[in-house]
């Protein structure tokens, strides 16, 4: 054990536990050596007024003439200096000794507390030739100490192999809100920022964003998940949670390219929450803008490098747009922005390395594009029911059932009855008994969160157009949808 620390001449100095504890000791002695003096001088003081206080008691009747006969206190003062042999401090004690101390009980008192002080000055004068009782005066005030301070030790020393602490160990693992806007700013919020409110209602102020910028991604995740983003250029960054700056609501944010090292026409669109521990068997799925589909293994994403790599290779007119987490053995649904959806096997699409081209995951009008993807299994199929929610506030749930399952790069089927009233489709996520809630947000910053109920968000079939969920100027519309889980509202 070894740290810096001023010595006794003031100098910075390398020490060890016994060269500081030594260097403490010294301290201490000096500190005790200066408190005696400083008491003794007092002492002596004292001392020496009480001793002129007796002199005027044994002398009462003559120190009582000679300050009657004194024109002032100033004469009297002189005059008791030169009959009695005082010190000019004594004589003004003199003075000022009130006249009930001139009784026989208060003379005892005076009397005793002089022999105390002669006693004391006599102990603090011993001390001060005696280097053996200063190192015992600082035993004992060390006892004293530990009796009064002294308590039971509160950390525990846990036996382990030695490593290394990294500065996520001392950040608290706890839910947290991520938001993206198009023009790139990114900011981390405490989920407790947005109120939860009824269907219908107006919202609240979720990001404050520049002129005509928009909330493009909205999600939960812990301060210790892993974020992967995802840009259009087909690259992939990394970044823990907890290193995305925390802000307020209605804070602007961080622009992503202080965090990422993007190119000049790169933007991220799409974000996504990895478990590094336990995601290592699943697959990344990605979809792009021109229906194209291709699954990743995680593991080959647990490199990245500060610069990014590349997630997939695109062609020059398609652009990433999305990416989910899959098992391998999962339906895989790609839903468009026109209302279309295709759901197929995952094992219709062949695992491949990071930097290949996807496969046709749907077949698309030439104004269509993906909007989300999703996957289901069996077991979820029974459970869980896919969200939609459109440009206009509108959403409903649909079970899983009614989405057929058919073979990759089909047309798919009707999400729901799209009209000029529910406008496009702008999300549709997979809902289950663990979540409970949803945030909805607008291009002009507006945030409603609403419970994930029948009452509020009914369960309809796809050929329906849904519920009324949030009221929207005619200028307004839904760009962002994400969901929160019970265990992080608890």
């Amino acid at each position: 054990m070894n740290m810096v620390a001023l010595n006794s001449g003031g100098t910075p100095q390398l020490m060890n536990i016994r060269q500081i504890l030594l260097e403490y000791l010294g301290h201490r002695q000096v500190i005790i050596v200066r408190r005696t003096q400083y008491e003794l001088v007092a002492a002596g003081q004292r001392a020496h007024i009480l001793e002129g206080l007796l002199i005027a008691l044994n002398n009462l009747d003559a120190v009582i003439e000679t300050i009657r006969q004194s024109p002032d206190s100033e004469v009297a003062k002189l005059k008791l200096i030169e009959r009695f042999g005082l010190s000019e401090l004594q004589a003004i004690a003199i003075l000022e000794m009130q006249l009930k101390r001139l009784a026989a009980l208060e003379r005892q008192k005076i009397e005793d507390e002089y022999k105390e002080i002669q006693a004391t000055i006599e102990k603090l004068l011993l001390l001060l030739q005696n280097p053996q009782a200063i190192l015992a005066v600082i035993g004992q005030e060390t006892e004293e100490l530990i009796s009064l301070y002294g308590d039971e030790r509160k950390t525990k020393l846990i036996k382990g192999k030695i490593g290394e602490m990294s500065d996520e160990d001392l950040i608290p693992e706890e839910p947290t809100v991520i938001t993206l806007t198009q023009t790139g700013y990114i900011k981390r919020l405490n989920p407790t920022a947005f109120r939860s409110q009824s269907r219908g209602g107006k919202g609240s102020i979720g990001v404050k964003m520049k002129e005509e910028d928009v909330v493009q991604s909205l999600l939960t995740a812990s301060t210790h998940d892993t974020l992967l983003m995802f840009t259009n250029l087909g690259r992939v960054f990394k970044l823990k949670a907890h290193e995305i700056p925390e802000s307020q609501r209605q804070a602007k944010g961080t622009a992503v390219v202080n965090l990422l090292s993007l190119q000049a026409e790169e933007v991220v669109r799409s974000l996504l929450v990895i478990d590094e521990v336990a995601d290592t068997d699943k697959f990344i799925s990605l979809a792009t803008k021109k229906g194209l589909i291709k699954k990743t293994a995680v593991q080959l994403f647990s490199n990245i490098r500060q610069n990014g790599i590349i997630a997939i290779t695109l062609n020059d007119d398609d652009q990433l747009v999305w990416g989910k987490l899959t098992s391998g053995n999962d339906d895989i649904l790609l839903i468009t922005h026109e209302g279309k959806c295709i759901r197929f096997g995952e094992d219709q699409v062949k695992s491949s390395q990071r930097d290949t081209k996807g496969v046709k995951g749907i077949s698309l009008r030439a104004s269509d594009y993906v909007i989300g993807v999703e996957a289901v299994n069996d077991s979820l199929e029974k459970t869980d029911h896919l969200l939609l929610i459109t440009e206009n506030g509108m959403g409903k749930r649909t079970p899983f059932s009614q989405y057929p399952r058919q073979k990759r790069s089909g047309l798919g089927v009707k999400v729901a009855d799209i009209t000029k009233r529910t406008g496009l489709v702008a999300a549709a996520l997979r809902v289950d008994e663990s979540y409970e809630e949803v945030v909805i947000s607008t291009r002009e910053g507006q945030t409603i969160k609403l419970p994930l109920s029948k009452k509020s968000i009914p369960i309809l079939t796809r050929a329906t157009q849904g519920v009324i969920l949030m009221r929207l100027k005619e200028t307004d519309f839904v760009v962002a949808v994400t969901l929160t889980l019970k265990e992080e509202l608890s």
